[in-house]
């Protein structure tokens, strides 16, 4: 038998997860950038990702119950091979495009905190991740490391917040909506980021490993919405850090690690440290969770399968972590601008993902009493839009500017 302490923190496995590999230092750098040149004023955005990322996360989690196949699977028999493939193609180069964000940011982590250079770390800890999928037990392995990681992030981003002393007033005036002036471009990759349909998409996988490996832990709603809030808390967290360090001392940022050097001479070097912990945190969980979905999802698309004790999905995975680590050694720390870029153009995927999802929640036949709600369906439709919307507005800001 299960304790119910153990089987609550059972439950929220696959919330974690998502929150876990969403959360990463790419993500870490657009917050700290917002907040840096634009203060307190967009700390709403948080909000409004989060509460339409929580809508798709539950609903990927509801199609992992109501299916007997992987997501995938269904799309597959429902629109055909080609759809299939398109979507985990897709998937793989989106998720192998941030491999390097990630490797970077365990390098320059443990680099910095250690004064070692970060190529040396992008390798350790990339081959650490690959010897983790040589588990057995992978999901078992992945889901309480991604807890354990979730859990120091946490700690680490509330002390940085206790340093920090951010402005009461300040926080409460940035939940009133506003966009000032040039913030547009930062604004869809933090939305293309933070609600992203991938991580929503990839919960259903999520869930049905989950309901393999413990049957007996029915799935609620709460368990999706525990991860989806923790990672707009540490969203939030980061945002009001750089707005109260960074944007009243006129500093920009170029990388996660600004913010750390940032701290330092204000607050001294224990500040700095647990930010770099942060940053450890974030770029490790979403080094394994990232490569995790490109992988399944590929071995899904081709028909290998989504299981993560699956050899040709183990192969898949260990892909997206070489090919990461070899575009961070070859070029070094990323520019903000290639971050905000690749954030960016994952706007033009997800619509179609969205979509795909949208319409098999909706559908009766698959779903049975998991089907959407009115209310579900109502903000599920706006989340679409804004998505759409969001697409729009970066073919103009890419390509009419």
């Amino acid at each position: 038998m299960i304790s119910n302490m153990k089987k609550w923190l059972l439950s929220l496995g696959p919330g974690i997860i998502t929150a876990a590999l969403v959360f990463g230092p790419s993500k870490m750098t657009i917050t700290s950038k917002l907040g840096a040149d634009y203060g307190y004023s967009l700390l709403w955005i948080v909000v409004v990702a989060i509460f339409f990322m929580t809508i798709f996360t539950i609903m990927g989690a509801r199609i992992g119950v109501a299916a007997d196949q992987s997501l995938l699977s269904v799309i597959r028999n429902k629109w055909g091979n080609a759809a299939a493939i398109a979507i985990g193609l897709g998937i793989f180069f989106v998720t192998t495009s941030f491999q390097a964000g990630n490797s970077i940011g365990v390098g320059i982590a443990v680099g910095e905190a250690t004064g070692t250079s970060h190529v040396l770390w992008v390798v350790v800890f990339n081959l650490v991740g690959i010897c983790l999928l040589f588990f057995r037990a992978f999901y078992k392995v992945l889901e309480k490391l991604m807890i354990f990681l979730v859990a120091l992030m946490l700690f680490a981003f509330v002390t940085t917040l206790f340093f920090a002393k951010p402005s009461i007033a300040g926080m409460a005036g940035g939940l009133v909506p506003k966009l000032p002036d040039g913030s547009i471009g930062l604004v869809i990759a933090f939305f293309a980021s933070c609600f992203s349909i991938v991580g929503a998409f990839y919960q259903s996988y999520l869930v049905q490993e989950r309901i393999k490996i413990n049957p007996e832990i029915k799935e609620k709603k709460s368990h999706s919405i525990t991860g989806i809030v923790i990672l707009g808390l540490m969203s939030a967290i980061v945002m009001i850090c750089a707005a109260a360090v960074l944007n009243t001392k006129g500093i920009k940022v170029n990388n996660a690690s600004d913010m750390a050097r940032a701290l330092e001479p204000l607050f001294g070097s224990a500040a700095s440290t647990f930010f770099l912990v942060g940053l450890f945190g974030a770029s490790f969980s979403s080094l394994v969770g990232n490569a995790t979905v490109g992988g399944a999802l590929l071995g899904d698309a081709f028909g290998k399968g989504s299981q993560l004790n699956s050899k040709a999905v183990k192969i898949f995975i260990a892909m997206v972590m070489v090919f990461g680590a070899i575009i961070a050694i070859k070029f070094g720390k990323l520019p903000l601008e290639l971050i905000v870029f690749a954030q960016s153009v994952t706007i033009f995927l997800v619509p179609f993902i969205g979509i795909a999802m949208y319409a098999i929640s909706n559908d009766p036949k698959i779903m049975g009493k998991h089907v959407n709600t009115l209310s579900t369906k109502i903000f599920g439709a706006l989340g679409l839009l804004i998505l759409i919307f969001l697409a729009l507005s970066n073919v103009k800001e890419l390509f009419f500017k």
